[in-house]
């Protein structure tokens, strides 16, 4: 552990979170801006479910532990959605199993600490046609987006009666006109830095919308070793330092 301490944002997820800081990827993207202001890890695992999810819950978020994260953002339902193999195997979680799972996590991450706060992300679309154009490596891939809804829809359900914070993915994404090829890598399902952007964006809506104290929106948070210093650059009037702790130019978009 480094000093000095920050809030902690963990990303725990499938690889839509494990792959999150790869092709312009939305944890990525959050690490940029929150820079300064908090620490931001993931806890995301290839392939995995909600029923996987569950049996290491408690080694990734430990109730005794000495600092409890900030934020935690939830992404399961992909894998679970995924049709069910004939062999019994396979990632698919029946649909009243993976609200109830979902349930559990919700209910262990609410007890860490009064003060995590938590955001689930709701399935996203996907592209069929590249999904099916990659499955040559499956045995029995079946990823839809009916089955992608469904899950999604279970997912906002289950959090608007738990009062937990949940971003539509299944909307979002498909209020872009060009959603099929500009969101998606080659395999159909996994992120383009297109893709993430929206994640983001919605991410950032519900920080700053939520009436959490104290916010953890990048704006309202401090930012670590804020002061002026005589060692910062010196301003065109040869005489004074430009603070640089705010400054965002070097992003490609300016989030709000």
């Amino acid at each position: 552990m480094v000093g000095p301490a920050r809030p902690l944002f963990v990303l725990f997820g499938s690889s839509i979170v494990q792959l999150s800081f790869s092709n312009g990827g939305w944890g990525a993207i959050l690490s940029d801006i929150y820079a300064r202001k908090a620490d931001i890890i993931t806890r995301g695992y290839y392939g995995w479910n909600s029923t996987r999810a569950l049996q290491i819950l408690d080694q990734v978020f430990p109730k005794d532990a000495a600092v409890q994260p900030s934020l935690v953002i939830v992404y399961f339902g992909g894998n679970d959605s995924m049709g069910p193999h004939s062999s019994g195997l396979g990632p698919h979680v029946p649909l009243p199993e993976y609200v109830e799972n979902m349930k559990k996590i919700a209910t262990h991450l609410k007890s860490l600490s009064d003060k995590t706060r938590i955001i689930f992300l709701s399935c996203p679309p996907v592209n069929e046609a590249r999904v099916r154009d990659n499955s040559s490596f499956f045995s029995e891939l079946v990823r839809t987006n009916e089955l992608c809804r469904t899950y999604s829809e279970a997912c906002i359900e289950l959090c608007l009666e738990l009062g937990v914070k949940v971003i539509d993915l299944w909307t979002a994404f498909q209020k872009r006109e060009d959603w099929l090829n500009a969101c998606f890598i080659k395999d159909g399902v996994h992120l383009a830095a297109e893709g993430s952007k929206i994640v983001v964006e919605e991410i950032l809506k519900v920080l700053k919308e939520a009436e959490w104290e104290p916010s953890l929106h990048w704006k309202s948070m401090p930012s670590e070793f804020p002061e002026d210093s005589g060692y910062d650059l010196v301003a065109s009037d040869g005489k004074t330092t430009l603070n640089p702790t705010e400054w965002t130019f070097h992003r490609e978009m300016q989030w709000d």
